[in-house]
This record gives C-alpha cells, structure tokens and sequence, in this order.
C-alpha cells in the first residue's frame, strides 16, 4: 500500500459528488419502475459497498495494475470461457449465480482489457513508428477480439460492442494513421456490404450469420409501429413515456407508465425512461449533465497524467462509459438499436454497478498519483 496525505490532496472530489449524484438518479429511476422502492434501497446498498471497493483501490498506487494488467487479463479469459458451463439465463450464458448476486465476467472483463492494451502501448509510446505499418496493430487488435468474440458467443451483442469503443478510443489516443483508419473503415464498409448481398441472395446464410432476434431489433428499432403490441411494443412504450414527462415531468411520487410495468426493465435497460418520465426533459437533462462533467474530469485527468500507461487506461474508461452512455440512452429514444445494455451507475445491478466502481477507483488512482513514473 502506498497512500499518503499527498495523494488525497489531488482526489478529483468533483468525480465523487457527481456519483453521489447519479445515485440519487439510479435511487428514483429504479424506485419508479415496476421493481419499486425494495430494489432501488438495495441498489443504495450496492452504491455503499461499490465507494468502499474504489477506497480500497485507491489504497495502491496504479503502477501495481501495470505489472499484473496480463495477469488479470487471463483471469478474465478464464472466466469468460467457464460461464459456458453455467446454466443459461434468459437465454444468455453470461452470468455466474452467486447466490447474493449474479457475477457477470464480461464486466470487469472490460477493465482487464483496458489494462491489458495499455500496457501495450505503454511499451511503445516512444516509438514514433509504433503504427507506421498496419499489421502492428494486429497485437491490440488480438487483445480486444479475443474477450469481444468470446462475450459475443454468449450472446451479449450489447457488452461486445462496448469493447469496439474501447478499442477505437484507445487507438486514437494510441496515435493510429490516418491511413489506418481508412483500411478499417474500408473493412467495415465492405462487411456491411457483403452482409447485404448475402441478405437479398442468399437469406438462409444471412439468418445463420445474423440471429433472427438481432434482426429483429434493427426491424422495429426502424419502425417499431410494425408490432406497436409485439415486438416494437418495448420501444413504443419508451417513447410514449418519455414524450409524457414534458418539461419538468410527472413527479417523483406519482405514478406512471414505468411503475405499472408498462416499460419493460425499467430498471435497468430502461431506466432513463423512467428518469426521464418522472423528471422530465429538466431531470433528463441534468442526468446527461452529470455524465458530461464525468467524461470532462476523466479527460483531464488523462491529459494531466505523468505516464504513457495511465493515459491510455484513462482514455479506454472514457470510450467505454461515452460508447454505454450513448448507446443506451440512444436506444431509448430510438436513436439507437435496443442492444440490452445497461446505463453505468444508475441501471440496476450490484455486479455492474461494483465494477464501475472499482474502474473509477483506478482512475482516481492515476489522476492523485502524478509523479514521473518509469515502466521497465
């Protein structure tokens, strides 16, 4: 351990008021959906424990997480490959039930990946031909696909395209070619192109390829009218109840669409809906507020960093968090395909909920250690 009154003096306090703040939104959001007040005390309990996790990061400096970022890396591995013998859960083998809690890998996974593809880059941040050639992208890229492919099998689409944002955010800030970026995205535009040739002439592969659920969702996501009561319903009703929180909302106490269980998971992948019916577009706004200044501290704790590594670890978390933040917010108000994906610190969830704590733990960590630091 190694924490002293020099350290606590460079705490970005901002960052822990503002989680203070979102949870007091996570409070209203789930206490307002059908789970109701039992589930969001319990949530408050999470939030206790989750503050003692990040205290306890804090306790070590960060340059621990350098040297064991390929240790826990395939830790994490291992655990994504042993949730396959677990017994699915609404139809998904993602989770380890712990009896107290359901233990979702894939979580922390995207920590240990930050940490892992930091590392890497951290190697060769003074080398200004670190990326001169593509294939030396191929060993970060390995790195992200191997848990990303792993998390999609499951299924999780939602958690897996989480790391895509990871990776992207961290090659930027990696120092990624121009002329990179047009190779990928040429890869990107040519796969979505193959994938609608085999849709219009070859059905039956598409369908083996693309799951008729995921399909699904980009089919109603379009238009959910299709099945206002099916499957555009989920959707539907988010619209309707986020249209009827107004301006300054329905009230914290009065009951709505969500507490009657008309916006299914409203306390998780559809708490902004809730917040946003209840609070209106003022409460709604403020929340995004409160994420915005997030990111904000975040950033400028990795530009104030003294090392390459903190950096870039920094920088994943920031990808990570505006890639969910978006992502589900988007799909709440149809900007978005509904993925699943829950929104950090105010869904319901104690295994989330913790991770994000322990992430932010590590990111303090680096902003009140800022010595010049040496890697071997």
């Amino acid at each position: 351990m190694d924490l002293e009154k020099r350290h606590l003096k460079q705490i970005d306090w901002a960052i822990l008021v503002i989680l203070l703040g979102l949870c007091a939104f996570s409070y209203i959001g789930i206490s307002g959906s059908a789970k109701g007040v039992d589930a969001a005390m319990k949530q408050v309990l999470w939030y206790s424990i989750g503050f003692v996790v990040l205290a306890v990061t804090l306790l070590f400096d960060y340059r621990l997480y350098h040297s064991l970022a390929y240790v826990f890396y395939a830790i994490g591995i291992i655990l994504l490959i042993g949730v396959f013998e677990t017994k699915p859960i609404n139809n998904a083998t993602s989770w380890y039930n712990l009896g107290v809690i359901l233990f979702q890998p894939s979580e922390p996974m995207k920590l240990f990946t930050i940490l892992a593809v930091a590392r890497l880059l951290a190697k060769h941040a003074e080398d200004n031909n670190r990326f001169y050639y593509f294939y030396q992208l191929i060993p970060v890229g390995l790195i992200v696909a191997v848990p990303l492919l792993l998390i999609l099998v499951q299924p999780d689409l939602g958690s897996a395209l989480v790391y895509c944002g990871i990776l992207v955010t961290m090659l930027i800030v990696g120092g990624i070619r121009l002329k990179h970026v047009l190779y990928l995205g040429t890869l990107v535009v040519s796969f979505f192109g193959a994938m609608a040739l085999i849709y219009m002439y070859k059905q039956p592969l598409f369908f083996k390829i693309i799951k008729p659920y995921q399909w699904d969702r980009i089919v109603f996501w379009l238009d959910p009218d299709l099945e206002a009561m099916g499957k555009g319903f989920q959707l539907k009703q988010s619209l309707i109840a986020i249209g009827s929180g107004q301006l300054l909302g329905k009230g914290v106490n009065t009951p709505t669409q969500a507490s009657f269980g008309w916006v299914p998971v409203g306390e998780s992948d559809f708490i902004f809906t809730v917040i946003a019916e209840k609070l209106g577009f003022v409460g709604a706004g403020l929340l995004m507020i409160l994420f915005f200044f997030l990111i904000y501290r975040m950033i400028r704790i990795a530009m104030e960093a003294k090392d390459p590594f903190g950096s870039y670890v920094v920088a994943g978390v920031v990808g990570m968090l505006t890639f969910q933040v978006f992502e589900n917010i988007g799909m709440t108000i149809q900007l978005m395909p509904i993925t699943g994906l829950p929104l950090p610190f105010i869904s319901y969830g104690g295994s989330s909920l913790l991770t994000n704590f322990l992430i932010m733990g590590v990111v303090l960590n680096i902003g009140m250690r800022k010595d010049k630091l040496r890697f071997d």
